[in-house]
């Protein structure tokens, strides 16, 4: 599978991974928005503010469905973890809402 049509199964898979996580308490759109959250480069959600146990669980939810869905996605397309996870960063950077949180060079900033 060539590159553009990978980034295209990540943004699908991104966007399904957002809905399943709707069902939780506190939702990730809500998390990100609340400066709790955010994208890291690597493909999964970070912390940004630790100590709230509900947006810690949140956070390992959705990176445990991301990483069987990259592990998946790697696996069908014949191309490593690291390839997909690195894709899935770039395209859930690009994706995030002005406001929230993207990990970049020096840390955490604003998008």
């Amino acid at each position: 599978m060539r590159r553009r049509e990978l980034i295209m199964v990540i943004g699908l898979v991104l966007s399904w991974l957002v809905g399943v996580s709707q069902a939780s308490a506190i939702s990730l759109e809500e998390a990100k928005a609340k400066g709790l959250l955010g994208e890291k480069l690597n493909g999964y959600l970070g912390i940004i503010n630790a100590g709230n146990p509900e947006v810690q669980a949140l956070a390992n939810d959705v990176n445990q469905k991301r990483r069987q869905a990259y592990e998946d996605i790697a696996r069908r397309d014949g191309t490593t973890l690291d390839v997909v996870e690195s894709l899935a960063g770039e395209k859930a950077v690009q994706k995030t809402r002005p406001g929230n949180y993207v990990e970049g060079a020096g840390g955490w900033m604003k998008k």
